[in-house]
């Protein structure tokens, strides 16, 4: 599933494409405008539109993520144990709940979309992880119904803007910079399976593998952690929890390794393909 732009409701439709990975160019099937998708995903999918489009390339409907303006985008700070061993938090014992800190919706775009470094910044880090959509409203919900109440899941890239987000002990400065949350098609959670079956993780930057890991490695599962944000504020069919990354990030290297204009980002998962992010300089934010 993919977001794209097209007839009707403001222009954003949610459509189907054969293929996961990104950028999404070629043939598509509108499903449904975007808000009328997310206030019943099921129905929505079980009777699509239909009609055949043309996304990407100079003459198709550019593509957009399927969120909507108001979703709430939830990433979990530090989900694999291997991440955690690496980084700054190494020597702290790891709580019995997660790091949780908010993404922006506007920081989302569609994989094949650039992302400006900072000027204040060393550059770029990489992030690859998971993103899991919502499908349908939860408060005080068990690990049972968050989990299925899991609509499918999607490629992510969690870049991160390193000086911004260790000023404080706050991170949300430093994971919103312009266009810095890629994000791939939606795949459908029969389609993907269960996190907690090992999904391969792997993050390639010119080609090079910096990061490799399976999903079933995650500390806090993803049905358990919706469960536990809805005990608090309900969430909504929409809303993403992103799951966090494993461990090859780049500020954590030695020598660091940050990106920079002209490098070529890829997050690549099993059953949800390959998210392409090419990186720019501070001039095209």
């Amino acid at each position: 599933m993919a977001g794209e732009t097209g007839p009707g409701e403001g222009g954003v439709w949610v459509a189907a494409v054969d293929g996961v990975d990104t950028p999404t160019v070629g043939r598509a099937t509108l499903v449904a405008p975007l808000r009328e998708f997310w206030s019943d995903p099921k129905a929505a999918m079980s009777a699509p539109d239909g009609l055949p489009i043309e996304v990407g390339g100079d003459a198709g409907a550019t593509v957009v993520p399927p969120v909507l303006p108001e979703a709430r985008v939830i990433c979990i700070g530090l989900n694999y144990r291997d991440h955690i061993a690496e980084g700054s938090f190494a020597d702290v014992e790891h709580p019995p709940y997660p790091t949780l800190f908010a993404r922006w919706t506007r920081s989302l775009v569609a994989g094949g979309v650039s992302a400006p470094t900072n000027a204040n910044e060393r550059g770029l880090d990489w992030e690859g992880e998971i993103a899991a959509w919502v499908g349908a409203d939860l408060c005080e919900a068990t690990e049972e119904e968050a989990r299925e109440a899991i609509l499918g899941y999607s490629t992510f890239n969690d870049l991160t803007s390193r000086i911004a987000q260790k000023l404080t002990s706050q991170w949300i400065l430093g994971k919103n910079g312009d266009r810095s949350g890629p994000i791939g098609p939606l795949v459908t959670a029969d389609e993907a399976g269960d996190l907690r079956d090992g999904l391969r993780v792997q993050t390639r930057v010119n080609g090079q593998v910096v990061q490799e890991s399976t999903s079933d490695m995650q500390i806090y599962e993803a049905g358990a952690t919706l469960a536990l944000i809805s005990q608090t504020l309900t969430l909504r069919a929409g809303d993403i929890l992103c799951t966090g990354t494993p461990s090859g990030v780049g500020y954590a290297r030695d020598p660091e390794w940050l990106l920079h204009h002209g490098d070529v980002v890829e997050v690549e998962v099993d059953r949800l393909g390959t998210l392409r992010t090419p990186i720019t300089g501070p001039e095209t934010r």
